[in-house]
């Protein structure tokens, strides 16, 4: 009853200036905490209330959720870290099943000719796991709508969706066990990947955008079709196999037999997998029957499925302002809450309170609890410092949140201090960023010497192979990072040398040579002529140090940001890699659901070929077939090669190849399967992919010139978030869009 009460009491109620609307008389509110019984522990409440409200903005989460003290205390651990990992790996755990499940992955290979039984768990193993994960989230959603409300809950169709997978993924999992795991289709499989689907929040957003694209993507599907069928007919008008013309005959007999196969070949040609392969037969007799393909391949290749790109990159690119932008909206009106219930606590019971904002000290207690990193908290305590006296005002206090916009470098320690003018000139050379350039000018030179000699080794044997010469450059090399690492290390002190990232890497690297080195020279001895260390033993000390030589190359990373045009492409896959999360849970819910479909559909079929009748022996199989190319891993024999089969199949070379394997082995009706697999892994995910760099890249090449005087006032101190750049298109919440979204809010009441 308590917690009822506690739920309906308006919890932002106040009464500004006289104007506007007051609260209703009898109606117990934050402003009057000092004159109420438990006035100290409703006052903890509206700061408990803030602090959710803070870590809300800073997550970017929705504060529509219920405010009253045990709400929030359930609402904390379920979004800590702790219970998040749990869900996080709980969610891994159930798609991970898949590799373990009958059919099971646990072998060497997927090769039908040399796999191995597999090892099947006994039945109720993967279940009781399945089980666990299950009641995970069933938690999960019970929580997740107890904290949103029963009302709310309804209006959510995410949530509603998941409360039905569950059901039917409990109904499934019970006719499992009835049947003793022998059921012929576990339905529940295919339902897995929603639970990934369903925690992100991005890729709920990426479904919406393919969702919105579907109409336009449409059109144009149908204009290629269209333009297929009119091909396919009038090639198979034009090579009519006349007796007379072999190639016309030939090209009927392969690609134009029938309607069905002439449809297929066209497809694959608008991919240009099977390029210049179809067209061969018949141009050896008469070029111009090449007219034919070109035109077909520019209308449809060139322009037709150019297009498609075109029309996902307009749908799409709007997509990620929209994104940072709902963000946006979500950090201010969560700020803006936590301004609204702080500033009703020091109202301290005025009803209509002359001066209104927050004081410091309330805001600093509130900060301590707020789940943050202690450099935006020393960044904010000091900015609020830096301010003086008197309350905080609504622009006020909403610009020191504005340091969550940046990500706070870390001071490098102090240098050390020499007495002597030699030490002093010898740390400021070997501290200066030249000395940079040298190291990487000798990692080049390090580099250039291995692909070298591996030029002029690679016709010789390893056991004629003289390697005295690239021995001694490989300990002149390793001596020179051994010194380069002291010199630095005498020049910025110990802390100094580790408060850069880039001098861990290269200190590690060079330990590692440097153990390698002499573990190298305490097994072959120095190098002398003749000196053949690779010779000896299975596995080479020799062979690894020049292995871990190569990863010298990435000390040429640190040369991209002085290059501009580099530095924006290499920021540019910075921020594909931090979007990646939404993109890249797509194609694992999609790479998931065409897997499992793909071994209810193709088990088995692929055999090996001394139990086969359709596939030939003794290398008598056709040039360019699934048999003669020895394709034979590729198979849906259990998920784990389920999954390497599409992936051959999205890269779309040869896929003409599986489309034949599998049309023979299984029925013709397979192509619809890889046809779609096509449709949805190359030309709507690969589109989509490419629409998400087109639309940081071009955003961030129109505003290179803009930016650059921009954050030259912050480069002192902070590092630009992915939010940053875009800040100048991005629009501010107004004063009237805050308040109507605060007033709406279904567990807090404004007054004005």
């Amino acid at each position: 009853m308590a917690d009822t009460l506690e739920e309906s009491e308006p919890l932002l109620s106040r009464a500004r200036g006289g104007s506007g609307r007051d609260c209703p008389r009898g109606v117990l509110t934050c402003s009057s905490v000092q004159e109420s019984p438990g006035a100290a522990a409703r006052r903890d409440l509206c700061l408990d209330q803030a602090v959710v409200l803070i870590e809300d903005a800073i997550q970017y989460r929705s504060i529509n959720h219920r405010m009253d003290a045990r709400s929030l205390w359930l609402y904390r651990w379920y979004y800590s870290s702790s219970s998040q990992w749990i869900l996080s790996f709980t969610i891994f755990l159930i798609l991970a099943l898949a590799f373990v499940e009958t059919p099971s992955s646990l072998t060497r290979t997927s090769d039908v000719r040399y796999r191995p039984a597999p090892w099947e768990p006994p039945c109720g193993l993967t279940e009781g796991v399945e089980a666990l994960c299950l009641l995970v989230f069933v938690a999960d959603v019970s929580v997740k709508s107890y904290l949103i409300g029963w009302a709310q809950f309804r209006r959510n169709p995410w949530l509603l969706a998941y409360l039905v997978v569950l059901v039917a993924s409990l109904l499934d999992w019970t006719v499992s066990l009835s049947l003793v795991c022998q059921e012929p289709l576990r339905v529940r499989r295919l339902l897995r990947p929603f639970f990934l689907m369903q925690n992100s929040s991005m890729m709920k957003k990426t479904l919406k955008c393919i969702r919105r694209s579907l109409p336009e993507m449409a059109s144009v599907g149908l204009l290629l079709a269209v333009h297929l069928c009119l091909f396919t007919v009038f090639g198979m008008l034009l090579f009519t196999g006349e007796k007379q013309d072999a190639g016309q005959d030939r090209e009927r007999l392969t690609y134009f037999f029938n309607l069905p196969e002439a449809l297929t070949t066209l497809l694959v040609l608008l991919t240009t997998a099977n390029n210049p392969d179809v067209m061969i037969p018949v141009y050896s007799r008469n070029r111009a029957y090449a007219i034919f393909f070109i035109a077909f391949t520019l209308i449809g290749s060139l322009f037709l499925m150019n297009l498609m790109t075109a029309i996902i990159y307009n749908q799409f690119r709007g997509y990620l302002m929209m994104s940072l932008q709902t963000s946006l909206l979500r950090r201010r009106l969560g700020t803006r809450a936590a301004y609204e219930v702080l500033s009703s606590v020091t109202a301290e019971g005025e009803a209509h309170p002359k001066r209104l904002g927050v004081k410091p000290e309330d805001f600093l207690q509130v900060l301590q609890k707020v789940q943050l990193d202690s450099d935006h908290k020393q960044a904010i305590t000091e900015k609020l410092h830096s301010r003086g006296d008197g309350l905080l005002s609504t622009d006020e206090f909403q610009k020191l949140f504005y340091e969550f916009d940046k990500r706070v470098i870390k001071e490098h320690p102090p240098r050390p201090e020499y007495q002597s003018p030699f030490l002093r000139s010898t740390q400021f050379l070997f501290g200066h960023h030249y000395f940079d350039y040298l190291g990487n000018l000798m990692a080049l030179g390090n580099l250039v010497t291995i692909c070298v000699f591996l030029v002029l080794d690679a016709h010789v044997l390893p056991k004629d192979r003289d390697d005295f010469v690239l021995g001694i450059l490989n300990c002149i090399f390793i001596l020179y990072y051994l010194l380069e690492m002291l010199l630095k290390v005498f020049s910025l002190g110990l802390q100094g040398y580790l408060s850069y990232s880039s001098n861990v890497f290269d200190g590690l690297l060079t330990i590692v040579l440097l153990v390698l080195e002499i573990s190298t020279l305490a097994e072959y001895g120095f190098p002398h002529r003749g000196w053949k260390p690779a010779t000896l033993g299975l596995l080479s000390l020799w062979d690894m140090t020049r292995l871990v030589n190569v990863l010298i190359v990435f000390r040429f990373l640190r040369i991209i940001p002085s290059m501009q045009l580099m530095s924006l492409v290499a920021s540019t896959i910075l921020d594909l890699i931090k979007n990646m999360r939404a993109f890249g849970g797509i194609l694992v819910v999609i790479y998931y659901v065409f897997a499992i479909i793909g071994i209810s559909l193709f088990q088995g079929v692929i055999v090996a070929p001394r139990n086969s009748s359709l596939a030939s022996v003794n290398g008598s199989a056709p040039c360019g077939s699934f048999e003669q190319l020895e394709y034979w891993p590729n198979n849906f024999d259990d998920f784990a090669a389920a999954l390497v089969t599409l992936w051959d199949v999205m890269i779309v070379n040869n896929w003409q190849v599986f489309l034949d394997a599998f049309r023979r082995y299984a029925g013709p009706w397979s192509e619809v399967y890889f046809v779609l697999w096509w449709l949805v892994s190359s030309v709507i995910w690969v589109n989509l992919f490419l629409a998400l760099i087109l639309e940081n890249f071009l955003h961030k090449w129109d505003r290179r010139s803009h930016l650059q005087s921009f954050t030259q006032e912050l480069e002192d101190t902070s590092e630009m978030t992915q939010e940053l750049p875009f800040r100048d298109v991005l629009e501010e919440p107004t004063e009237e869009e805050l308040v109507e979204k605060l007033s709406r809010h279904p567990h807090l009441q404004l007054c004005r």
